[in-house]
């Protein structure tokens, strides 16, 4: 008897030690911006859009954007690229920093609209980037020059739909997409520069999940991929609250007690998050993903230039409100379409399969009902955006 109690006394003294690492206590601070009355709290219109925009789904969950305010016209402002939160290992080119400069745009107009502001968005309104000179184009050309205008306010049946998770990456329900679902999807696309295709018969179903894996497996194979993924995964609520971006165990679906068991465990013993173990973590999930998705869609866009890349993710946007108006969710298998050596061949491969009239493939996505629900992710404070 006396030892069983001293067992229960140290478990419930490392239960506490690893609750208090993991920060259980902590007001998480880096949910905030998800509250619907978040942008209430700012009086600017476009600082109030600016605080729907930073809901958007992103590369790497970077948050890569920036915004200056016009000076002059207090309806006007302009959306750069943060070339401070590039993922340069994953994302060489910035591809994916531009695809989520579109995301961003599209949900400003969707909560414009609600509002009662037109946003006039005009796409590099200074011409593209120097790709010779990119960080530092980024920085002088501004992505978009969004011009608001008052206006009587419209429901946007899409706007609700801003406030849950852009991000599902559990096993979805076997129910394929019903013909209803699939048309409200098609009707997103309003482009003529992009193409919006589906996926649901089995043979693709197969291939598209073997290239989920393949995808996968090169990336977390690679030292350098591995090591940007260490340096943006917050373990504890008190880096999540600092840092406000990046990766975290929520992104797995990991919540509750077991979140605050493996925080603390981590943040007590680092050894435990090595690269070994998030690989296999990491190519397990995209198997189980592979296993459990009833259909795909693809974005495709008629070449590869920043502005067909900033569409494709305002595309993104719609599909993913529109989808969970239809009461589906989406992953999007990023690591596919990664542009680097050691990627070249699957790339090549899909494309050849996909896009043989030479589109350029910038969103390949998993898509069907839920499981499970997903915990939202890391957002900063909107005033962090606003730049000088």
């Amino acid at each position: 008897m006396i030892i069983l109690s001293s067992v229960i006394i140290v478990l419930i003294l490392l239960a506490g030690a690893l609750f208090t690492a993991s920060g259980v206590f902590k007001k998480a601070k880096y949910l905030d911006p998800w509250k619907r009355d978040y942008a209430d709290q700012f009086e600017d219109p476009r600082v109030k859009l600016t605080a729907y925009g930073l809901l958007a789904p992103n590369g790497h969950n970077m948050q890569p954007w920036k915004i200056r305010l016009d000076k002059q016209n207090p309806l006007k402002f302009s959306l750069y690229s943060d070339n401070t939160r590039l993922a340069l290992a994953s994302d060489p080119v910035a591809r994916q920093t531009l695809v989520s400069q579109g995301t961003f745009l599209e949900y400003v107009r969707v909560a414009g609209e609600q509002l009662g502001y037109q946003a006039t968005i005009r796409l590099f309104p200074e011409g593209e980037y120097d790709e010779q000179k990119l960080g530092e184009s980024m920085d002088q050309k501004p992505v978009a020059e969004i011009t608001l205008l008052k206006v009587q306010p419209a429901a946007n049946p899409l706007f609700d739909y801003m406030f849950l998770p852009d991000t599902n990456r559990m096993a979805y329900k076997p129910d394929p997409l019903t013909a209803e679902q699939r048309q409200h999807l098609e009707q997103t696309n309003t482009d003529e520069a992009l193409k919006l295709t589906f996926m649901d018969a089995s043979a693709d179903i197969k291939k598209l999940g073997e290239y989920g894996i393949e995808g996968t497996d090169i990336e977390t194979g690679l030292k350098r991929m591995n090591e940007e993924s260490a340096q943006i995964f917050r373990s504890n609520e008190s880096q999540k609250n600092k840092y406000r971006y990046g990766f975290s165990f929520e992104g797995q679906g990991t919540t509750g007690v077991k979140k605050h068991l493996l925080q603390g465990l981590i943040t007590i013993f680092p050894s435990f998050n090595n690269a070994e173990a998030s690989t296999k973590l990491a190519v397990d999930a995209a198997r189980t993903a592979a296993q459990h998705t009833p259909a795909y869609a693809l974005i495709l866009s008629k070449d590869n230039s920043r502005t067909s890349q900033v569409k494709a993710g305002m595309l993104y946007s719609r599909l993913i409100l529109a989808g969970h108006e239809q009461g589906l969710v989406m992953q999007p298998l990023s690591q596919v379409l990664e542009e680097y050596p050691e990627m070249k061949a699957p790339y090549t491969r899909i494309h050849q399969e996909y896009a043989p009239g030479g589109e350029t493939i910038q969103l390949l996505v998993r898509l069907g009902q839920p499981t499970q629900d997903t915990p939202l992710s890391m957002r900063r404070a909107v005033t962090d955006l606003i730049a000088d």
